[in-house]
This record gives C-alpha cells, structure tokens and sequence, in this order.
C-alpha cells in the first residue's frame, strides 16, 4: 500500500488531515493553559484493567483494609516490587508477588485466602499480607505529624523508629524517593474521580509522530540508523516522548503506567491510546498510539504498513494514559 492510500484510508484528504493535526496541536497548549482540574484526593476505585484480573479483586478488597492504604496504592507497591509477578525473587531473598523477605513473612504473613496456609508464593494470601503489613506499620506511626500514608510507605522503607524519629519522613534520599515513587505510580492505577491535565508536552510528542508518517514500519525498531528510522508502536511513541524529555519504558504494557488514565469522553491530542485482546488486563496490550483527536492516532501498526493515522474505536480498545513526567520517572526500570 503506498503512503499516499495509507493516509486517505483514514482522513478525507492527506492536506486536511495535516491541518488538522495541527490545529489539535495548537489546541493542546490552549487547553493545558486553561484546564486547572486536576486528579484530587486518594480514589477506593482501581483504573480499568491497570491491575491482571487474577489479582484485581483481592487489591481491591484488601486496598480498603484501613486510611493509610487505598487500591491504587496498593497495587502501585505490588508493581513496583514485582510487576505483578507472583513468582519474583530478588537478589536479597524477597519472595512472591508482594516481595517479601522471609523474617517478615514469618511475622506479618497471613492466611489470606482461609485455605489454612500462609503462602508468600500465592498473591491471595500474599497481596492481603501486604495490605495488612502496610496497616500495622501506619498504626506505630499514627501520631507523627505529617501525612500518614507517605508516613508509612517511609516505615516500610525505613522503618518506623526512623520515622519517628524526625516527625515524618526521614531525610533519606533512598526513602524520600521511595515515598514519592509510590505515590505518582498510584495515580496510574486509580480511576480518575475529576477531569485529568493534560500533559504539556503532548504537542510536542504529536509533532514528531507527525513528522514520521509514512515511514516502514519495523518489528523492535527504536528509530536509530541502525533501524534505518523504522518504529513499531510503541517505539515510536517512546521516541515522540524522549522528543519532549520525557523517558518512557520501552513496552507498551508499561507505558500504560505512565500517568492517570483519562474516559474515552476525556481524551485529549497527546494521550496515549493501548488496545487489547483483553480487557481486563493491562499486562495484555499489544498496541499503543498517540491520539490526535477525532477518533484517531498516529501509529505504527504492523509489518509491512507504515505509520499513518488510524481510528481507535476497535474493539480492541482497551483504554489510554495521559503521559506526566513524575509518572513517567516513576516506573520501575524492569517489572
């Protein structure tokens, strides 16, 4: 197919098209001028399948076990320790889904699921051990001043002597970061309760995806010379990211994690859009692009097409992410 029929499949006209992904592109600095709502306040409420469906329930049940915690935060700790990978085990011993080492286990592991056994390899009583641990530990720091789940993430990195110690969070650069990781990654697993900002650099990354149109598509590529300037999907939309400085995990199940999650009634120019053949599970997408408005993305959609504009009401939609440069910094380097 040549790049010319690529394009009219999807726009009446390549010119128009052009256009008006400009306007759009315009439009995103308007729009990031004028929205001052952003997500507010802790949600009970996980983000459509941002947590495997196996596991969904129990961090939703388990997520609300007391003020400190909430589903997202949970699940938030659970990717970033394991990447939902319920037989991870670290270089320092710490087993299961929640990572834990074996002492802890010993102390704070509990039967979660009522089969009569405290397992660490099986996220039904580990994901509950988690939640109950992150509990207990906002119980011994329930009267420092401060802000008691950034209190308690400080005491499972910390511990809670430290805590107390210095009122709140120690000035430890190792758990400082740990706090703040912990809760930018919860905004990408908690379902938006307001209307999400949209990202500053979005027309940025729309103005290079633009400039790539027509290019081959290339299974792994990155878009270097030895790619010959060639992208798959998600390739493409880390580079268009890396344009506005901002770093993106290289696949697109993870870059899923990379920001609050805007309704499909909600998406602006920028936001990445990901599809799946289940929708239930954000561990399962298999294409990402970067929507323009209107209906469409620019993608790289597969061997032998090239990247061009393409509608996203599939049915394999599985939903999209507005890319933040915390929420990007954020992500674990491997899950």
């Amino acid at each position: 197919m040549t790049v010319r029929k690529a394009w009219v499949l999807t726009t009446v006209a390549v010119g128009s098209a052009l256009s008006f992904v400009m306007l759009l592109v315009v439009g995103v600095y308007i729009v990031a001028g004028n929205l001052v709502n952003g997500v507010g306040g802790a949600t009970k409420s996980l983000a459509k399948g941002s947590v495997p469906a196996a596991y969904s329930d129990v961090v939703q049940k388990w997520g609300n076990l007391c003020p400190a915690i909430n589903p997202a935060l949970l699940a938030a700790q659970l990717y970033q320790e394991s990447g939902f990978n319920p037989n991870a085990k670290s270089a320092a011993a710490a087993e299961g889904i929640a990572q834990f080492i074996p002492g802890t286990w010993a102390t704070h592991g509990i039967d979660g699921n009522g089969d009569g056994v405290k397992n660490v390899w099986d996220p039904q009583d580990a994901i509950p051990s988690a939640a109950s641990y992150d509990c207990q530990l906002a119980s011994y720091v329930k009267d420092v001043p401060g802000n008691l789940t950034e209190n308690m993430l400080a005491s499972y990195n910390a511990g809670s002597y430290a805590v107390i110690k210095y009122g709140g969070v120690p000035p430890y650069k190792e758990t400082q970061n740990y706090v703040k990781t912990i809760t930018t990654l919860e905004k990408s697993f908690a379902a938006p309760v307001t209307r999400v900002d949209p990202s500053k650099q979005a027309a940025g990354a729309i103005d290079y995806a633009q400039k790539k149109l027509g290019t081959p598509y290339l299974w792994g590529g990155d878009g270097t010379a030895q790619d010959n300037g060639r992208f798959d999907c998600s390739g493409l939309t880390k580079a268009a990211y890396e344009s506005v400085g901002i770093t993106l995990p290289r696949v697109a199940n993870d870059q899923y994690n990379a920001g609050p999650h805007p309704r499909r009634n909600e998406l602006l120019p920028g936001d990445l859009v990901f599809f799946s053949k289940d929708p239930t599970d954000s561990r399962a997408i298999h294409h990402v692009g970067i929507y323009v408005g209107g209906g469409y993305m620019i993608d790289a959609p597969r061997t032998g097409a090239v990247i061009r504009f393409d509608p996203i009401d599939t049915g394999e939609y599985f939903g999209a992410t507005r890319v933040t440069e915390d929420g990007a910094k954020a992500l674990p380097t491997t899950v």
